[in-house]
């Protein structure tokens, strides 16, 4: 069983190999600075408010940014876990069009780890209705 120590210790470390990232990380200046919080359930959720400069169609969010939020919940979901993982394959589901001003919530979840692949799923929602959601295989680092 891993402590509580131990986890963080672990979760840290996965943070600061990832302190790069455009999503989340904090020595990129362009980082869209996306922290994640654990949710009672075991899964990790964050709000993001989206802006214009990552516009696609006029005032819609562009999908990309929407794959890469849900891409990025899902990397965290495994961090708090203290498992540093990449994305082996992923698949989007877009139900509705985001307003390049909202601020939306994003969850994710494990479904089934079997190391070193890990299948999770992750949704982004607006106003309380799901408007993507995602799942895909994480292959753990070595």
């Amino acid at each position: 069983m891993i402590t509580e120590g131990v986890r963080h210790a672990a979760t840290v470390s996965a943070r600061n190999d990832h302190s790069r990232c455009m999503l989340c990380g904090s020595q990129n200046p362009r980082s869209l600075n996306l922290s994640f919080q654990a949710a009672g359930d075991g899964a990790v959720t964050t709000r993001f408010q989206a802006h214009a400069d990552l516009q696609g169609y006029g005032d819609i969010l562009h999908g990309g940014v929407i794959a890469s939020l849900l891409d990025a919940a899902m990397t965290h979901c495994l961090f708090h876990r203290g498992v540093q993982a990449v994305t082996g394959d992923l698949h989007v589901r877009y139900l509705q069009s985001v307003p390049c001003d909202a601020a939306v919530d994003i969850k994710a979840w494990v479904l089934a780890a079997k190391p070193p692949l890990h299948r999770l799923r992750a949704e982004l929602s607006l106003a309380g209705s799901i408007v993507a959601w995602a799942e895909a295989k994480f292959l753990q680092r070595r």
